[in-house]
């Protein structure tokens, strides 16, 4: 059935998008990490930064964070501090791919200390969730092997299946663990998660707290990613996203900077599984570093890409869309994606934001307001957040 502007206009309030934390920091190419003027010093400056993004959109009301970029000494203290700003703590990432232990694996690797060491920190991040309130456990492995014959290919998946039953038995009642995949990089030769299929299997293994993790840039070229999408909500094991745009690997730019008509295809997908509605638990994360823009302008902008591609998914007639498909009518089906595709929705989403007592345009009014120039006289002495390459 088509939708309705008001109904239209209804989803699109509802709509969230959760930022990262590490989006706000510092960060660059395996060569350089390129500081800005303003950059949070520590966790608290990074959420109020994310609250800045949430007042000007009205959309991002959560923020990701990452450990142990993100440890502070109490964690519940820093969830109050996310809630006076009017924000929330969303999804705890862990980090098992920074530590020298770890250059042939963490929870993969040939040594049991080495393997112990990582599923500790695993637990450690379910500690942060009962803390913070937050729901999700975001998994991502860097383990993998750069030769044949480095180590035992099947072996690594049985350590790697340990520990998730480990950390899946540690969960409460209403956490999930959120597992993401990785084409390649940073092992070349094999990597230990390297596709959807393997982080379902796992997940399938693990049980109904356990979902997969599509992060858009993690995918060889010319992957059909709203297949994926399409796939894993059939069998309700789509946790979350991590949005962003690639041209030739995991580049992490802002998101339907690369590809829009991408981001659309994989948009409707979610809008035609009526999966869009926060209760059906989905996590809409950003998962950016901002290495030459600006941070905030560029955070707003990857949240207000995401919300147009949202908006033209809604905006398919899908009556028409289905007679096309029932009848076979080839062209007539692609042009009723190409005419949602097509629509200009920022006249919609802005008058959308003024109805909701926003600034019909959030980038002019981020820069109005001052306070790219108030962080960078604020925030002057200490050290600046980074992700730690």
């Amino acid at each position: 059935m088509s939708l309705s502007l008001d109904q239209i206009k209804e989803t699109l309030r509802a709509q969230r998008i959760e930022t990262p934390s590490w989006a706000y920091a510092n960060s660059g190419t395996r060569f350089k990490v390129f500081p800005q003027p303003g950059v949070p010093r520590d966790p608290y400056e990074k959420i109020a930064d994310a609250a800045v993004v949430h007042r000007l959109t009205g959309i991002a009301p959560t923020v990701s964070l990452h450990i142990p970029w993100d440890r502070v000494d109490d964690f519940t203290k820093l969830a109050e501090h996310a809630q006076e700003q009017g924000v929330t703590l969303g999804a705890v990432n862990s980090n098992v791919f920074q530590d020298e232990d770890y250059k042939l694996g963490s929870v993969t690797n040939p040594d049991p200390r080495v393997r112990r060491k990582a599923t500790d920190h695993l637990l450690q991040c379910v500690d942060v969730m009962d803390a913070t309130g937050s729901r999700d456990l975001k998994l991502w492995f860097s383990d993998g092997t750069n030769y044949p014959g480095q180590d035992d290919i099947r072996a690594r998946q049985d350590r790697l299946a340990t520990a998730l039953r480990e950390v899946y038995d540690r969960l409460g009642d209403n956490q999930r663990m959120l597992v993401e995949y990785k084409l390649f990089e940073p092992a070349f030769y094999t990597t230990d998660l390297p596709d959807w299929g393997t982080a379902y299997a796992h997940c399938l293994e693990l049980g109904p707290k356990a979902q997969v993790v599509i992060d858009t840039g993690h995918h060889a070229p010319g992957t059909n990613i709203e297949f994926i999408v399409a796939f894993l909500l059939r069998q309700g094991k789509l946790g979350a996203f991590d949005f962003n745009s690639r041209f030739y690997a995991d580049d992490d730019l802002m998101a339907g900077a690369a590809d829009p008509f991408q981001l659309f295809r994989i948009m409707y997908e979610i809008v035609r599984g009526d999966a869009l509605d926060p209760a059906y638990g989905i996590n809409f994360m950003l998962d950016q570093c901002h290495n030459i823009e600006a941070k905030i302008p560029a955070i707003i902008r990857s949240v207000l890409n995401v919300q147009e591609a949202t908006a033209k998914a809604l905006l398919v007639d899908r009556d028409a869309l289905g007679e096309a498909q029932r009848s076979g009518d080839v062209l007539a089906a692609n042009a009723a994606l190409m005419d949602a595709f097509n629509s200009d929705v920022r006249p919609l989403l802005a008058g959308l934001r003024a109805e909701n007592g926003l600034d019909p345009d959030p980038i002019a009014a981020y820069r109005r307001s001052g306070y790219q120039e108030k962080i960078a006289t604020e925030r002057v002495g200490g050290e600046q957040a980074g992700w730690g390459a």
